[in-house]
């Protein structure tokens, strides 16, 4: 089972950054956990050259994408919302349709008390509209700067409800392959 990390900051010193890191090293075969190398190398999006010449950059996330059981999506929380970067990623999603169907498990890390609330909610609803499966669990990481060291997650609980949501990941990408027949049990 072959899952796709992605990360909505750019910063070398990301909180969120280090969460998708720590899912990876959590992620045991045979599942998967591939980190996207970085969604700042995207373009702006923009529908007319959508339209005339995809980009090779945008064709190969689209590809990644539609070959993954699902997608762990970690973001920050800027201004209320996603960051520009993942916002831009999703629209260049959105005419491909690869994430259409796709379980998607939703993290964030925060500094504050609130852990990324508004921008976990904004993303959820935003996947929806895209027909991506949100599942209900994610997680919420408040006050993350005593949790997060040295580009990894060091809160054990943290490690462990964030060990959970990949298992819920997982266990929605067997139901979403169940109902596509491709999946036997």
């Amino acid at each position: 089972m072959k899952f796709l990390g992605l990360c909505g900051s750019l910063r070398s010193g990301s909180l969120n950054a280090a969460v998708l890191r720590t899912a990876a090293e959590l992620t045991l075969p045979p599942r998967e956990l591939d980190l996207d190398p970085g969604l700042g190398r995207l373009p702006y999006f923009n529908a007319d050259v959508e339209e005339t010449a995809l980009p090779e950059v945008v064709a190969e996330l689209r590809a990644t994408v539609g070959a993954a059981d699902g997608l762990l999506i970690v973001t920050p929380e800027y201004a209320h919302g996603t960051s520009g970067v993942l916002k831009n990623a999703l629209e260049w999603l959105v005419g491909g349709g690869e994430i259409g169907g796709k379980p998607v498990a939703l993290a964030s890390a925060s500094p504050t008390v609130t852990g990324g609330d508004r921008a976990r909610a904004w993303l959820a609803e935003t996947l929806a509209v895209m027909g991506a499966q949100v599942i209900p669990q994610d997680l919420r990481i408040p006050q993350a700067l005593v949790k997060i060291a040295d580009g990894r997650v060091t809160d054990e609980p943290t490690r462990a409800a964030l060990a959970a949501l990949l298992d819920d990941l997982a266990q929605a990408a067997d139901r979403a392959r169940e109902a596509d027949g491709t999946f036997a049990s």
